[in-house]
């Protein structure tokens, strides 16, 4: 007989915690690594110029220290499964909490550029922890009634990150009298929006200390007695708890800690829903979500919005984004993440379009004309709304539900990994290609967006409501 057979005995895919907020507190507080994602890559967008003249260097130099942290992400994201499986998903997230603070630290304290770099390697490789082991856990812990909404968290620590950074960035801007090379507390500011990060990276890792290790780790390691407990704590005194541990017991009998090799099989070097999880976070980042963070002030001020004007905008993009995400957390569990996906994906091909015909007109006085101004305001409004209530949220659920137990720690690393890679691509190119056409740009976005479509209806199956055991 099979784990998905067995699922309904122990009543787990209705079980509804006594003590709801307690699970609420834990999926907050693993997705931590999600804001510290979110804050990281909106400071250094405030930052860049001080950078530049402090060290006196062109944008290509400039350019790769921004981006070089992803490639951390990237490292981080494919060696976290691994590590997660050794010894524990808690001390995972403590690894990278350590990570996060010396990250901050040192990049408030550079000798040099290539110093300056350093940190932000180890600080990515801290993110591409943070990014697997975040969703992992959460859906490992989560009640499966409630899994939706609680793996959205993550997306909504990444966006209340990003929201936050600016605020900060903004308020030490104003105490450094307006100059990003202002002397404060000793420092330069720039130095301090950078430093502020030990805040939030401190933070993590003492919530990683008040909550408790993965039921599934927890057996895999002999620790029965403990894996039952926490079952009870987060699943609710109805389930049956015998049921419940035999059921991932029975999931994970032939199973081994899964790595690398596990991947591989089928036509194409890896199995199938591998290539389904990377095409996920491909297609999650070719739409050019990170535009809108990391370059909407050079974008709008290239089209002749005035400088503090395009701090707003960037402000309300933001807004925008926790709002989309809000409505994800609200529906991904009613509606189902499918669903979601296939409307965020007609709704960024619309808002993209939109941008792609606006950036066509050629400036006048330095400017988009009026109507091409105000539609090209609205579109990316529009783009990041229908992304942050859909592919922001879903891709990360999907990736933390999708994967048979036997490679899911695995197969996510690869996948996030795949998704920094992706963010990195897009990040490192997005300003050669604005200077060879804006508008073009757009419509290579718009045409990813569309052709997630096809990728959604033909390959992406829907997770909504199962039980892990029931992914295979």
């Amino acid at each position: 007989m099979t784990s998905t057979a067995q699922a309904p005995q122990s009543g787990a895919r209705t079980a509804h915690p006594e003590h709801l907020g307690h699970v609420i507190f834990i999926a907050a507080a693993a997705a931590m690594g999600g804001f510290l994602f979110g804050y990281d890559s909106s400071v250094i967008n405030g930052v860049v110029e001080a950078i530049r003249d402090r060290y006196d260097v062109g944008s290509a130099a400039l350019a790769q220290v921004i981006a070089i942290a992803l490639i951390g992400c990237a490292v981080g994201a494919a060696t976290a499964g691994r590590i997660a499986d050794r010894i524990g998903r808690i001390r995972c997230m403590q690894i990278a909490a350590v990570l996060f603070t010396v990250s901050a630290v040192g990049s408030a304290l550079p000798f040099a550029l290539w110093d300056l770099a350093f940190w932000r390697v180890i600080g990515g490789f801290a993110i591409g922890m943070a990014s697997v082991i975040g969703p992992a856990y959460i859906a490992e812990v989560a009640p499966p009634a409630y899994r939706g909404r609680l793996g959205s968290f993550q997306q909504a620590a990444i966006v209340v990150g990003i929201a936050v950074s600016q605020l900060v960035n903004w308020g030490l801007l104003n105490a450094a009298g307006g100059d990003q090379r202002g002397k404060l507390m000793g420092l330069e500011a720039w130095q301090v929006m950078l430093g502020v990060m030990v805040v939030p990276a401190v933070l993590y890792g003492m919530l990683s200390f008040a909550i408790p290790e993965s039921p599934r780790f927890l057996l895999s390691v002999g620790k029965r007695e403990r894996a039952r407990e926490i079952l009870a704590e987060v699943e609710g005194k109805e389930t049956d708890l015998d049921a419940r541990v035999a059921e991932i017991e029975h999931a994970m009998k032939s199973e081994h800690k899964s790595s690398f090799k596990d991947l591989l099989g089928g036509s194409f070097f890896f199995k199938p829903i591998v290539w389904i999880g990377i095409g996920l976070s491909v297609f999650q980042q070719f739409v050019g979500i990170n535009v809108a963070f990391y370059y909407s002030s050079t974008l709008w001020q290239s089209v002749g919005v005035d400088p503090s004007d395009s701090f707003f905008y960037s402000f309300t993009t933001s807004i925008i984004n926790i709002v989309g995400t809000v409505i994800a957390m609200i529906f991904v569990d009613r509606v189902g993440r499918k669903p979601l996906a296939l409307i965020g994906s007609v709704g960024m091909v619309v808002g993209l379009a939109l941008e792609a015909w606006a950036f066509s007109y050629d400036l006048v006085d330095g400017k988009l004309p009026s109507t091409q101004g105000w539609v090209a305001l609205i579109a990316a409004h529009l783009f990041v709304l229908f992304f942050a209530l859909s592919w922001g949220v879903v891709v990360w659920v999907f990736l933390g539900e999708m994967f048979p137990n036997r490679i899911r720690a695995a197969a996510l690393g690869v996948a996030a990994s795949a998704q920094w890679i992706a963010n990195w691509a897009i990040t490192a190119s997005f300003p050669s290609l604005a200077d060879w056409n804006l508008s073009g740009t757009y419509v290579i976005y718009t045409v990813c967006a569309a052709l997630s479509i096809p990728f959604v209806l033909k390959f992406v199956k829907e997770t909504k409501g199962k039980s892990l055991e029931e992914m295979g």
